[in-house]
């Protein structure tokens, strides 16, 4: 028995009203959705008898005499979700890599605004000051707590190690990972030494797979899910005009795919894997750059429609909506925040 999936006629007639009849005369659009939301037919090949079938397996077919499928989704704001809900942290705790100083420490700064616990790791002894005075009176002002670990997420032994002791002593369970640690070195392609070029590959995949691959092992013995955030790069999809950057543009190129793949594999056990790509962004590092090479912030703010480039605190909204319940149903995505740029 073959079974054909028709729209419901009134559902073709109600569309053909809406298109074809003055405006002043065309239905509402309420009235549209009551007809749409109807049920669909089911035409029997065997029998050729029409069956209607409902769309929605939680209400009965639809007679005309009972609330639509959409009435009933309309009704349902009033227990869904509100935007500080979505974008809240509450007991949960976060993971920040390279969180000492730069992109990583703002970040860190905003899971503790949402609500959240976080647990800062980087390869330097200690975190910058004065920053990290002020992520401390942040979470004392928020509820949170913010922790520091030094770490060299190279180490496969110490990562793993580390990310289990931070579940272990966290209040909250582990349901975040924000990784923003990574290196560069610029360098002419013809003149590029395999050592740094090496380097900046082990650091920049290697790397971010070893601390996405510790969190993923966790969240998935947990049972609870959970967010993975990497900062990638606009250079991973481009190359930027006036710097020399193979081997950091490859390495940023990777972690765009590797999140896709993660992304694939780990979306059974609920644990999600985005991608955030920054443009030029005024952080520390790019200040002493800048001391030596201040031609390069006008080659930078012309490149891109906005014409400046970005401020820290500006890539703290894509970052926490990728980590939050906000965006619950988005996985394997990138969000690019580059003021523009790649769209030239």
């Amino acid at each position: 028995m073959l079974l054909l999936f028709l729209p419901h006629v009134s559902t073709l007639h109600a569309l053909c009203l809406a298109t074809s009849t003055p405006a002043s005369s065309r239905p509402s659009s309420s009235q549209l959705i009551n007809v749409i939301m109807a049920p669909s037919a089911v035409v029997d090949n065997e029998t050729a008898e029409a069956v209607v079938v409902p769309q929605s397996a939680n209400t009965a077919p639809y007679d005309g005499t009972q609330t639509p499928p959409a009435i009933e989704v309309a009704s349902s704001l009033d227990t869904e979700p509100e935007m500080k809900e979505l974008f809240g942290m509450k007991k949960t705790t976060t993971i920040v890599t390279g969180g000492a100083r730069g992109l990583g420490l703002t970040i860190a700064a905003a899971v503790l605004e949402s609500g959240g616990d976080v647990y800062c790791c980087d390869i330097l002894d200690k975190p910058s000051e004065p920053e990290w005075t002020s992520l401390l009176r942040k979470a004392k002002r928020y509820g949170g707590e913010a922790h520091y670990d030094v770490l060299d997420i190279c180490d496969v032994e110490k990562t793993n190690a580390l990310f289990r002791s931070v579940a272990q002593r966290a209040r909250f369970p582990l349901k975040g990972l924000v990784h923003s640690a990574g290196t560069m070195h610029e360098s002419l392609a013809l003149d590029y030494e395999m050592e740094p070029f090496r380097r900046i590959l082990k650091v920049n995949v290697e790397g971010t797979m070893i601390v996405a691959q510790a969190t993923a092992r966790i969240m998935k013995e947990h049972g609870l899910g959970g967010s993975i955030v990497l900062i990638a790069s606009m250079s991973g999809s481009i190359a930027n005009r006036g710097l020399f950057l193979t081997a950091y543009n490859s390495s940023k190129s990777a972690v765009l795919q590797m999140c896709r793949s993660l992304a694939v594999e780990w979306g059974e056990y609920g644990i999600r894997v985005n991608t955030v790509s920054p443009g030029y962004v005024r952080t520390a590092m790019t200040n002493l750059l800048l001391q030596t090479q201040p031609e390069k912030l006008d080659r930078w703010e012309s490149d891109n429609p906005l014409h400046r480039i970005a401020l820290p605190h500006e890539i703290k909204g894509p970052a926490m909506y990728l980590l939050s319940p906000a965006s619950s149903f988005v996985t394997g995505f990138d969000a690019r925040v580059d003021g523009g740029h790649c769209a030239w």
